[in-house]
């Protein structure tokens, strides 16, 4: 080849940042360099076209390869360029090019930078450049680094959501629709369960619409800091960086990190056989760090349960705390058994999941769905990945078109909120008149088995606040249950449908009380002869005094106070000296007055202002008596009118 001939090889690139920059363009530069080899006599061989590639070291560039191949060969002998910064930005890589160049009897000839490398000055041109290119590169990249690092503190993590949460205004929150599944698989973990075993549960329920979950997807899961609320940026690298309590975590930190102590085990042997009542629920008193659990098993077989802070090295019994706790039990436990169970089961749901919550979650998905389609059409997805997502999608909308289906039901159900406070009332009178059949009839806190304890403190119970009585001794300080139970017990307490216990001096003698909101006078007249079905309860009115806080009442001690409630709406009145409350008892001695007294325990009272019996003079007595206090009821409640 004639060395006065420049045979040139054309080389262009553009990485995918320097695509919105204008003069970057492939055909940008491909334009300007013919024009420069036509001015300068060279003959263009090839154009060499490596799009969306950077110049960093170490990435590989198809076209530039081939490019040195063909100097090899000598079908080349003059690398021509827009900017040096095209061929690299390097000064280690550069020092490579030269030598290569020298040992092939080539050159590069750059149309802005006007490098020439026949001669030394021209070479120490061409480093000078590299090395102000790659100090700029470098500065770049400490820049973005600052920034990214600054995005993701604030909870905007540069990654695809993983399951369980999404990306809303560019954060990565839970999602409601996912979560559950992802606090699911940490808990069967925990308990022992495998990967395998996991995986084949979830295809046997097809979670997400998927059949294809296995033992890595599960591994991945857990070892995700994510769930945790953390998260490690450049994890395949040498130095990556960790970021603490930067996305809403859906584990707490002390269950994420009992499942990476769970993985040291054969998990596929290994059974967790020992069950926590306050798992991830009790906060420790000096840091407030949750608490994570401890057991010992004992040669008679005997599993004794403790709780403690690593880090504060504190301990307490699991019985210490159940004791104490045993108060907050029953109200939970009659609560889940009245409201859930018995009479309203979809109530919780219709509060926990409002229906416009939903249609907004749903209308996300659809617009979700619809993008996927779009990124198919256009080929950012293959036939597999746009299946995938499109199951993932489809099952979610599914699971959410089912829970707007539940809410439309919640309003075709018969029972009303007034039924709640009518059973809770009648399951107390029985609990006092027939305590021994109510035990019978009743499934109770004692009754239930330690998983079905463990389940309902996890279901209602937020977590639990720890603190000091004296100088080592740990009581119960406050519980917080979960919005799921408090957002509908405080809106049915604060409409009246609820009875709140509550501690009162009664005579000289520290007892408990039931008292619920005010209810119209109709309303309590309707509950108060419903009641009269099943018991000879009574009904009379008393006067709280707001200055000595003093409640007075007559012959209280032969009688039974069902529940107290104000005759007012206390909470309209600008001021109180005093309130006229409404008592309903019983009397001490009062038995049921049905003949089938299963029917207390079993039945839901239906509301009746004043049924008619034609039994007896007995019952003929007693129905003109309940007229009569009927009658005074009304006439009271138009007088206030």
């Amino acid at each position: 080849m004639n060395e006065e001939k420049k045979v040139a090889g054309i080389y262009i690139r553009v990485s995918t940042e320097d695509q919105a920059r204008e003069g970057f363009s492939l055909p940008e530069q491909e334009k300007r360099l013919r024009a420069m080899c036509e001015y300068k006599g060279y003959e263009i061989y090839k154009i060499y076209k490596d799009a969306g590639i950077s110049a960093k070291t170490g990435n590989h560039r198809p076209a530039f390869e081939e490019l040195k191949e063909d100097i090899k060969k000598k079908k080349v002998n003059t690398i021509v360029v827009l900017k040096l910064d095209r061929l690299t930005r390097s000064v280690y890589d550069m020092e490579d090019i030269m030598k290569f160049l020298e040992e092939n009897n080539a050159y590069l000839d750059c149309a802005n930078d006007d490098i020439n490398t026949t001669n030394a000055n021209g070479r120490m041109v061409a480093r000078l450049l590299t090395t102000v290119s790659q100090n700029e590169i470098e500065r770049t990249s400490e820049r973005t680094k600052i920034g990214l690092a600054g995005a993701i503190k604030a909870g905007n993590i540069p990654h695809r959501a993983p399951f369980g949460y999404k990306h809303v205004d560019k954060k990565l929150v839970p999602d409601e629709a996912t979560k559950d599944q992802i606090i699911r698989i940490f808990n069967l973990y925990y308990e022992g369960n495998s990967y395998q075993t996991i995986s084949n549960l979830y295809n046997k329920e097809k979670v997400f619409g998927k059949t294809n979950w296995c033992d890595g997807t599960i591994l991945k899961i857990i070892e995700n800091e994510i769930y945790k609320g953390d998260f490690v940026h450049g994890k395949r690298t040498n130095n990556p960086t960790y970021y603490e309590n930067v996305v809403e975590p859906i584990v707490s930190k002390e269950l994420w990190e009992e499942c990476q102590v769970q993985k040291k085990k054969n998990a596929r042997n290994y059974k967790r056989d020992k069950e926590y009542l306050f798992l991830q629920k009790l906060k420790c008193p000096k840091c407030g760090r949750i608490l994570g659990g401890n057991a010992t098993r004992k040669k008679n077989g005997n599993i004794y349960y403790y709780y403690q802070c690593h880090d504060c090295k504190i301990s307490i019994k699991e019985t210490d705390i159940e004791k104490e706790f045993d108060n907050f039990i029953n109200e939970i436990q009659e609560y889940d058994s009245v409201v859930n169970q018995t009479l309203l089961p979809m109530i919780k749901t219709k509060l926990n999941n409002p229906k416009d919550k939903l249609v907004k979650e749903l209308n996300e998905q659809n617009q979700k769905f619809e993008r996927i389609r779009k990124a198919y059409i256009n080929g950012s997805f293959t036939i597999e990945e746009y299946d995938n997502e499109k199951e993932i999608v489809e099952s979610t909308i599914k699971n959410l078109e089912e829970k707007i289906k539940e809410c439309d039901l919640c309003n075709e159900l018969k029972f009303t909120p007034e039924d709640i406070l009518i059973k809770r009332d009648l399951d107390y009178i029985n609990q006092l008149v027939y305590p021994e059949e109510y035990e019978e009839n009743t499934y109770l806190w004692k009754d239930y088995t330690r998983s079905e304890k463990a389940d309902l403190i996890m279901r209602y119970v937020d977590y639990i606040e720890l603190e000091y009585y004296s100088k080592n001794k740990i009581r119960l300080g406050e519980v917080y249950f979960r919005e799921s139970m408090c957002k509908p017990c405080n809106e049915l307490y604060d409409a009246g449908f609820l009875a709140k216990t509550d501690y009162a001096i009664l005579g000289n003698i520290v007892t408990k009380l039931r008292f619920s909101e005010y209810l119209p006078i109709e309303k309590v007249s309707e509950i108060v002869f419903t009641l009269r079905e099943y018991y000879n309860v009574g009904y009379f009115e008393a006067t709280y005094y707001y200055d000595n806080k003093v409640m007075y009442f007559n012959d209280y001690e032969n009688r039974n106070i069902i529940r107290i409630f104000p005759l007012e709406d206390y909470r309209k009145m600008d001021k109180i000296d005093k309130l006229q409350l409404g008592v309903i008892y019983i009397g001490n001695d009062e038995k049921c007055l049905i003949e089938n007294q299963e029917e207390l325990f079993n039945t839901i009272p239906e509301k009746t202002n004043c049924r008619v019996y034609e039994l007896d003079e007995e019952t003929k007595k007693r129905k003109q008596e309940i007229e009569k206090e009927w009658i005074e009821m009304k006439e009271k409640s138009n007088e206030k009118k």
